[in-house]
């Protein structure tokens, strides 16, 4: 038997998947421990029906995505305007360490995926896959460039992203927390937080605007991220057109949502409450992501699950090295120092969701709370990785294509 589902129904499939997934997470506390998100288990486990049903000769499933690029596009358009860049100069040398080492690790994984694809004989492409794009990049950028690598000859790219997306959220889970204790017991650490009274005084003047959301609310959002949505694609059209440089949409979109954003927060044009933009924003990113795994040909990983789980074996190394041999040392070989590595290690694996409940385990531990761990890291982890990570993805893109 063949189904094929058109875009209306492929989109409403996706909702009910994941909403499937948000009861499931609610019953299940292994997944709510690992911080497994919500569109990867109804998504995938679609995508794992559908491969079992035609390995079975039963059933196969045609599924029209055409929704997806567009709900993508408008979840990194609230990630851009979420984004202020006065958090660079206001977060204090201790944000400015992380940060770069945030930079350093995107680089870092992208020549290791490179590299070891090489080696293994594999297309450059997949191994860029396993790198920064679904490791610090999440399954977001996973879902992403995907499809981009693909169009580019990179046969079953968009598996290999979101396969190494779910390891790293996995693996970075498990792993950050004890990692984070060993060091404490090891070194002996005074289990004592810093004062951090600049770090909150930063919290506090960034604050997150709220709002009711109501129908008033919503078009005035929507009047600001669709248009920007508009120019992102235009900007991409034009860079590939005059420059012959390959952007995905939602880059283009996201850069421009940060140069409005902060030219916004300079003449105040109009208020966009952050916690409408951030409903928008997990609205269209859980949909658009439940789709792309639910499109997924897992079956192509058979040609390259050995190599691939090797790859990213190198990567979970080399992470958990610079987190405790480099970034511990320059962030002072203190309680913060070790809570941070914790957090460095959850969402250089998988996301800020990982970083924090990785930090919260090492608290929980030690029953002190690191101030400057939680506000540092998911200032770094939402936006601010991005500003070095996607240019460097869209150059190994274009470069090893």
């Amino acid at each position: 038997m063949h189904f094929t589902l058109d875009a209306v129904s492929t989109t409403a499939l996706a909702l009910l998947l994941l909403a499937f997934g948000a009861g499931l997470k609610r019953r299940l506390n292994w997944l709510e421990h690992f911080c497994v998100p919500t569109p990867v288990i109804g998504g995938f486990g679609f995508a794992l029906l559908a491969w079992l049903l035609r390995d079975l000769g039963l059933v196969t499933f045609e599924l029209d995505t055409a929704m997806q690029s567009p709900l993508m596009i408008a979840f990194f358009t609230t990630v851009g305007l979420g984004g202020s860049l006065a958090l660079l100069k206001k977060g204090g040398k201790a944000l400015g360490i992380y940060l770069v080492a945030c930079w350093l690790l995107a680089l870092m994984q992208n020549g290791v995926g490179i590299g070891m694809a090489s080696l293994l004989g594999l297309d450059p492409l997949i191994g860029l896959m396993a790198g920064a794009t679904s490791l610090e990049g999440g399954f977001g950028a996973a879902a992403a460039f995907g499809p981009e690598a693909e169009a580019l000859g990179a046969q079953g790219a968009t598996t290999a992203a979101i396969a190494s997306a779910t390891f790293g959220m996995i693996v970075g889970g498990v792993i950050g927390a004890p990692i984070a204790r060993w060091i404490i017991d090891r070194r002996r650490i005074p289990v004592v937080a810093e004062d951090v009274h600049d770090l909150e005084k930063l919290q506090a003047e960034e604050r997150p605007t709220q709002a009711p959301i109501d129908g008033r609310i919503l078009l005035r959002v929507l009047a600001v991220v669709v248009p920007i949505m508009v120019l992102g694609v235009w900007f991409k059209a034009a860079l590939s057109t005059h420059l012959g440089i390959i952007l995905p949409s939602y880059v283009g979109a996201m850069f421009v949502a940060i140069l409005l954003r902060n030219l916004n927060d300079r003449f105040h044009w109009v208020s966009m409450p952050d916690n409408a933009l951030a409903t928008l924003g997990d609205v269209a990113l859980g949909v658009f992501l439940t789709m792309a795994m639910m499109n997924l040909k897992i079956w192509q990983l058979q040609e390259m699950g050995g190599s691939l789980l090797l790859i990213l074996l190198v990567q979970t190394l080399a992470i958990v090295f610079l987190a405790v041999v480099v970034l511990f040392r320059l962030l002072g070989r203190n309680y913060d120092a070790a809570v941070l590595t914790a957090g460095f290690i959850g969402h250089g694996m998988g996301a800020t969701p990982n970083a924090v409940a990785n930090m919260g385990a090492v608290c929980e531990h030690y029953r002190v709370v690191s101030h400057k761990a939680f506000i540092i890291v998911p200032l770094c982890g939402a936006v601010l990785i991005d500003i070095v990570a996607i240019p460097a993805i869209t150059w190994c893109l274009n470069a090893f294509a």
